[in-house]
Order: C-alpha cells, then structure tokens, then sequence
C-alpha cells in the first residue's frame, strides 16, 4: 500500500468524529489528484466503500449486526462539508428526530441553500431542496427542527401532547432559542414554540 493511501486508511479508522469522509478530508495529505487516484485504488481494494460521488466510509462491521451502514447525519456533515452548503433536516425526518412520529423515512428530505437535488446513499434516498433564506436562518438550530417538524406534522394535528412532548425533549437553553428564533416561523408555528418554552405552572 502506498504512502498516501495508508495515511487515508489510517484516518477513516481511527477517527471518532467523522465516519463519512470527502476527498476535502486529506487535502493536508497531498494534491487533490492524488487524494482522488488514492480513494480510487482504496475502494478498488475494498478497503473503502463509496456512497455516492466524493463520499466515502471505512467499512464497519458488528459481531452481532454485521455491515454497518452510515447515519444520516454522518452522510450530511460529509455532504456540508464537501459541498461547502447547509442543510436542514424537514418533514417526516424532523418530526422523528423530535420524537413527534415514529415514521423513518426511507427518502429523507433536506431543505438547502445549495442547488436542489436528489442522491442515492446505499439503500437511502437524501432529497435535497433549496429553499428561502427566511427558511435556511434557523439552519443547524433546534428551533429549526422544530420549525419543520411542527410543519410536516400540520396545524391541526398540533395539540397539548405534541407541545407537552416538545416540553420534556428540549433543554432550558433549547427553549430559549425558540423564543428567540420564533420571528421565523409562520404564526401558527411561533404560537407554538412560545408555548413550548413557557416555564411550566408551579
């Protein structure tokens, strides 16, 4: 095995923060041509697996479970990171993230201030979608989770249980980034998370 290649492998392994990796992870390593010929020939050995374009996982596998595929988010730090982009978790996928539905999304839809797309990660189908900056200003917050989960879970459907949940997931320092990140949200929505992060009646 090469230098390069040994160096890539190395890292995959052993780090503990990322289990995704783009070639922009290795650039302190070489050229980018060289970082893409070593993935290449890491792959081509079966050392790494290839998700999509220009993300890549050291294969893990459990003694009980065996293949371990990538979380989600692993996927979208990659994606953030090689694409230079952000992205918000929406629909059924917030709304399960939340605790406010046990639907797990086979096509887990993401909002963006990137180009809209859709990628085939293994057996996972990640819609991208570009949206306003009005909705991408709460990106990577909770209070835009909330925002999209409360959205995908409707107006009507909103009652005592679902704030009454949102109460006891979220922390003190969550509830205090809804109030201020509420001028976001539609009305109805703001409505909502005010009542989240009122304290509770002695």
């Amino acid at each position: 095995m090469q230098g390069m290649d040994a160096k890539i492998l190395i890292r995959t392994q052993r780090s503990r923060a990322k289990s995704v990796f783009s070639p922009g992870d290795f650039l302190d390593l070489g050229s980018r041509p060289a970082v893409d010929q070593a993935l290449h020939r890491l792959v081509k050995a079966g050392k790494l697996h290839r998700l999509a374009r220009g993300l890549y996982e050291a294969p893990r596998v459990d003694s009980s479970l065996g293949p371990l595929a990538p979380s989600i988010e692993a996927i979208v730090e990659a994606l953030k990171g090689r694409d230079r982009i952000r992205l918000q978790a929406s629909g059924a996928y917030a709304a399960n993230l939340l605790g406010l539905s046990d639907q797990v999304p086979v096509t887990v839809v993401f909002l963006t201030d990137g180009p809209s797309r859709r990628l085939q990660v293994g057996g996972l189908v990640l819609v991208l979608k570009r949206t306003t900056p009005r909705n991408m200003a709460t990106s990577g917050r909770v209070s835009g989770l909330v925002i999209q989960a409360l959205r995908h879970v409707g107006q009507q459907a909103v009652d005592a249980s679902i704030v009454k949940r949102l109460k006891s997931r979220l922390s003190d320092a969550d509830k205090r980034q809804l109030l201020k990140d509420a001028r976001f949200a539609p009305a109805w929505i703001a409505a909502v998370m005010k009542q989240v992060a009122m304290p509770e009646e002695a």
